[in-house]
């Protein structure tokens, strides 16, 4: 899976301005709604707290990665916001959070592969601190896709090299 793949211009927000972590995810989740990747906002929004209640989703660095699976979920998606203010959200470090990536997997087990893939791939790229400050910095969905998708190009170039270079040691050898 790809962020091309993922990545949904109706389900990105940029200068979101909410006053707490319930009014961001209901925001979120009217993108998830709105874009058809889910049916059942309520529904949904209970599952996602559900997961919430059994520890942070909020990942350090201003960056939350709330999630959970649900019978709601029509096909996966995320929704990204980056947030005009800090909104109080339980993290690792203690921050609060200006970057929300909403994950929304259905409630089987092939979400949960797809839920494991989303993680890893969001993960990775969220330890980027380049990438963060560039989403900080967005001021359009434009920019928040352009975020994401640099590092992805930067990922596979450097496994191209990686790749070359393992290619030219067997050649030598």
């Amino acid at each position: 899976m790809e962020f091309t793949e993922i990545l949904n211009p109706k389900t990105i927000v940029t200068h979101l301005d909410a006053g707490s972590k319930s009014e961001v995810l209901s925001a979120m989740a009217d993108l998830l709604v709105a874009a058809g990747i889910v049916n059942n906002k309520e529904l949904y929004i209970k599952d996602v707290y559900e997961r919430e209640a059994i520890g942070e989703t909020g990942v350090g660095n201003y960056i939350a990665i709330p999630h959970g699976k649900s019978e709601a979920v029509v096909t996966p998606g995320v929704a990204v916001a980056v947030l005009e203010h800090e909104v109080e959200w339980e993290s690792l470090d203690d921050t609060g959070a200006k970057i929300v990536v909403l994950f929304a997997v259905g409630a089987d087990v092939e979400a949960e592969r797809e839920h494991l893939k989303l993680l890893a791939m969001f993960s990775k790229c969220l330890g980027n601190d380049a990438v963060v400050n560039r989403l900080l910095a967005a001021n359009s969905v434009e920019d928040v896709m352009k975020a994401f998708l640099e590092e992805e190009d930067e990922t596979t170039t450097e496994m191209a090299e990686e790749a070359d270079l393992n290619m030219d040691e067997i050649v030598i050898l």
